[in-house]
């Protein structure tokens, strides 16, 4: 140990690398965390709970829309911007504050300085100081991904900036397809804001099941949700610094004004600024994150790579399970691998998006023989109201061995359900076992186990 100042060097203070800190300071390893930023990551920080605490908020507004339908007189509801971002910022300073303590009790020490690679063993913290470590582990997670200069990026945020906005937008136009750029539309459509969304693919949700995609296009239009496709912005500019009104210039020559422009089109590894090239690890070429084999070991053997900066599968939950495994299999001496397949997804739009499994299309391709059955209906929870708002769910099923291979959910508290549906598709459960579990009525799960008839059948 004389050779080595710590057993494990954590680069990145998120989930993946806290949990890893803490696991293998529980099995008795010196371990440090090196953070240069907020401790809990981006999930914490700027992602999965600032962004679902604003989801929550902008639901009130069609809960009190639908209130009347049941019987309650309220008074004109008025929404303050500057309330709920105080409050959600209060609840992110107390979860990093249980962040750092986790990593403080577990006997691993927490140094909140940014940590670069001097050599393959050293890294070399902001304030000066040197780690020479036995093993490596880079956990810096992602960061928003602008694609292609354009004139005027410097008038665009992030989705890691937008949770620094002083004022609500009365319009904002959000780039992107994906779950953030999609989750952000409803949730500034929620708010009051007029939203446009625009996609350079031909729908949104792109990797998702189809039926999926469509049923929640379709929603967001219905919320005034403007959702322009085949198309990009390539060109930003300030209308007058007086009234702060941006103009964006589309591909399809139309130009749109703005309080704010967005764009959400991806995150990308967070390799920048680390001189990996002292340590002689590889990155990626197919993906551009640090490359890991099976056991989230670089080319390099003491040092290792978690979470999104490997852009495997971009998941806190994943990250949280990489970290565990690295520890167990390196700390604990219980060689774990992570099993990547039927991993659970949600998209927090709204409608809400829960999904498992293979979509219809992937199914198809795989199996012989692929049994469809879906429902769409309204929900009891808008019976008595005037929204127009539909469930869907769908399960799709290899007809020839009965296994359900994929479950997609659309509609409220979908992401709720699917996460119980995810153990029964992991158990490789077949419809017969859906068909056999009784009902709970009235609920909208019970939908899931009382489908008898294919709606669709594909054969290859």
């Amino acid at each position: 140990m004389a050779d080595f100042d710590v057993d494990l060097a954590v680069i990145g203070g998120g989930s993946g690398g806290v949990r890893a800190a803490r696991v293998a300071a529980s099995y008795g390893a010196k371990v440090i965390v090196a953070e240069g930023d907020r401790v809990g990551g981006t999930c914490v920080i700027r992602g999965c709970v600032p962004k679902k605490l604003m989801v929550y908020a902008s639901d009130l507004q069609k809960e009190i829309g639908n209130a009347a339908g049941f019987g309650w007189s309220v008074p004109p509801a008025k929404f303050d911007w500057g309330v709920l971002t105080a409050n959600r910022n209060r609840e992110v300073a107390r979860l990093e504050m249980a962040y750092t303590s986790t990593i403080e009790r577990s006997g691993a020490r927490l140094v909140k300085e940014r940590a670069t690679f001097q050599d393959a063993r050293t890294l070399r913290l902001a304030n000066g100081e040197t780690v020479r470590a036995r093993n490596i582990l880079i956990a810096t997670g992602s960061t928003p991904n602008h694609g292609e200069a354009i004139p005027g990026i410097k008038h665009v945020i992030s989705s890691d900036k937008v949770f620094e906005l002083r004022e609500l937008p009365q319009r904002i136009l959000i780039q992107g397809g994906g779950y953030i750029a999609v989750e952000f539309a409803c949730i500034f459509a929620g708010l009051g804001s007029k939203v446009t969304l625009v996609c350079r693919s031909d729908n949104i949700l792109r990797g998702f099941d189809e039926d999926v995609r469509a049923h929640v296009r379709r929603a967001l239009e219905e919320q005034g949700i403007l959702v322009v496709t085949s198309c990009w912005i390539n060109r930003v500019d300030r209308i007058d610094e007086s009234s702060g009104l941006l103009k964006a210039s589309l591909s399809n020559a139309e130009q749109l004004v703005a309080d704010q422009v967005m764009f959400a089109i991806g995150r990308k590894p967070n390799t920048q600024d680390l001189n990996l090239q002292n340590s002689g690890v590889a990155l990626s070429p197919d993906s551009g994150g640090v490359a890991v084999n099976e056991n989230s070991q670089t080319n390099v053997p003491h040092i290792y790579a978690v979470g999104d900066v490997t852009n495997r599968v971009n998941l806190t939950p994943v990250a949280v399970r990489e970290g565990q495994a690295f520890a167990d299999s390196v700390f604990g001496e219980r060689p774990t691998q992570v099993d990547y397949a039927d991993i659970p997804t949600a998209v927090f739009s709204r409608p809400e998006v829960g999904s498992v499994g293979l979509s219809e299309a992937q199914a198809c391709a795989l199996f012989e023989r692929v049994d469809i059955y879906k429902t769409d209906f309204r929900p009891m929870k808008v019976a008595l109201s005037h929204s127009s708002e539909r469930m869907m769910m769908k399960l799709v099923v290899d007809a020839d061995s009965g296994r359900v291979v994929g479950c997609h959910i659309v509609g409220s508290g979908a992401a709720e359900i699917i996460q119980a549906v995810a153990i029964a598709i992991r158990m490789k459960a077949v419809k017969e076992d859906f068909d056999a579990t009784m009902a709970l009525h009235p609920t909208a799960a019970e939908e899931l186990v009382t489908m008898r008839t294919p709606t669709k059948r594909c054969v290859r």
